[in-house]
């Protein structure tokens, strides 16, 4: 009876072991390209532009100084040694002037396209996720995992375009009204 008792344990065990990989080989399981599909989404696409629009004319003004410094520049190239001292002067303070000008500019336009991208960008992945966790639950996932953490998996079990189309079928891409 002792060998008997001590075979016990063993034979749960192994039956553990086997109906464990029977529970886990029905699991259903999906790999996704998240940040892949943020940034095609239709939405995202539409932020874009939109933002391009609504930054265009400070890149336009950004450009524009940049020609102004390139020119005064050419000037005094050009007019080494024919420009009186205080003509110098002018143009280097003007060139100076312009630089410092330009380079606030392209800070200040950085930090504003950084906030709004992030913000547009983390807004869109919270109702990508909503639309996931909808999309798994339709189509019987137990575990979806993003692809970036998944070392290796089949390409048919990638479903990133089914979640971009079903993304962008309850999002429709409207392009948002500029900020003032």
């Amino acid at each position: 009876m002792s060998f008997r008792m001590a075979l016990r344990p063993l034979m749960v065990s192994t039956a553990l072991f086997v109906f464990g990989h029977v529970a886990v080989a029905q699991s259903k399981v999906a790999v996704i390209n998240l940040q892949k599909a943020v940034l095609e989404s239709a939405e995202i696409k539409a932020a874009s532009a939109a933002m391009e629009a609504r930054f265009k004319p400070r890149v336009t003004q950004i450009e524009q100084l940049d020609k102004e410094i390139a020119t005064i520049s050419q000037n005094l190239q050009t007019n080494a040694g024919k420009l009186t001292a205080q003509a110098e002067a002018d143009l280097n303070a003007q060139g100076t002037k312009k630089q410092r000008d330009e380079q606030r500019l392209k800070d200040d336009l950085q930090v504003d396209v950084d906030r709004d991208r992030n913000e547009i960008l983390q807004k869109t992945a919270i109702k990508m996720t909503d639309v996931l966790k909808k999309l798994a639950e339709e189509k019987g996932y137990d575990m979806v995992v993003d692809a970036p953490y998944a070392p290796y998996f089949k390409a048919a079990l990638d479903i990133t375009g089914d979640l971009i189309a079903a993304f962008d079928k309850t999002y429709p891409a409207a392009v948002p009204a500029p900020k003032k």
